[in-house]
């Protein structure tokens, strides 16, 4: 049995549906059971989110693998990481399939990556078996980088990044979670090709209906401009830092993961804007 969690959002939803079309038994392990995905043969767990101790173990009871789906964004998001490592391994689930992010380290310079590091690190010391899925950026929120301005603004330089379409994603996490010999692997899950914003800008306008370009921010511009909003401190250092992790070229990064877990090649940046609609 594999228990799913974030079945009701992008990527969970998409493991989940190619899980029940492969005949595989799973339990979606969701907040809210209405919003659940009407699968075949899947159970529902409703559980109260990752600071829910009971609710997980009672949920995660006769899982042999868990897809553990990172929380949102906030200042305890590592704990609540832990807790669902903790719960599950005191239900006696066997493995975790981690979602990550490409470059998770103590250092890195994408802030929230920092996050994804200190959960491997618990994952890995809990005695549980692991594997995790580092993914660089998405490739389906590429067409709107540019905003309602048609500006890409941030100081991300001349750094380039592989975004990944989640539906690879999830082809490559099927193969994770049903297949053996995926323990203790650590896959780093990224598009054909790697580009500068400068070069995505250039893409976008030519499959959209206006231009889009890309205008390099200072420090101090990406903070003003973001302060505005009134988010915490530590929430517009992690948008900042997106820009310059790609400036630092930790997401300079192209691998074959993809194609070694889903079996075909992932799809690159001019294909996947070829498909969308003009706007």
């Amino acid at each position: 049995m594999i228990g799913v969690t974030g079945a009701t959002g992008e990527v969970g939803g998409r493991v989940a549906r190619r899980l029940a079309d492969a005949g595989h038994q799973q339990r979606l392990i969701v907040r809210d059971a209405s919003r659940a995905p009407a699968l075949p043969g899947a159970q529902i767990s409703q559980f109260g989110g990752y600071a829910d101790m009971a609710g997980m173990r009672t949920a995660f009871g006769g899982l042999s693998t868990l897809f553990l789906v990172s929380a949102r964004e906030s200042e305890d998001r590592v704990e609540q990481h832990k807790h669902a490592i903790d719960a599950a391994a005191a239900a006696g689930v066997e493995r975790v399939v981690y979602l990550s992010f490409l470059g998770a380290a103590a250092d890195a310079t994408f802030t929230f990556a920092r996050d994804h590091f200190r959960t491997e690190q618990h994952l890995r010391a809990s005695g549980l078996d692991f594997t995790f899925s580092r993914q660089n950026l998405y490739l389906d929120l590429v067409p709107l980088l540019g905003g309602s301005e048609g500006v890409i603004r941030g100081p991300a330089g001349s750094g380039r990044l592989a975004p990944v379409l989640r539906d690879d994603v999830a082809d490559a996490l099927l193969t994770m979670l049903t297949e053996p010999g995926h323990e203790g692997a650590v896959y780093e899950l990224t598009g054909p090709e790697s580009l500068s914003l400068s070069e995505l800008a250039a893409e976008i306008s030519r499959y959209s209906a206006r231009p889009v370009t890309f205008e390099n921010e200072t420090l101090e511009q990406a903070h003003s401009a973001r302060a505005k909003y009134g988010a915490p401190e530590w929430e517009v250092a992690g948008w900042i830092s997106t820009y310059t992790a790609i400036a630092a070229g930790e997401l300079d990064v192209v691998t074959s993961h993809v194609q070694r877990l889903a079996g075909h090649e992932p799809i690159g940046v001019r294909e996947f804007l070829g498909r969308q609609p003009r706007r």
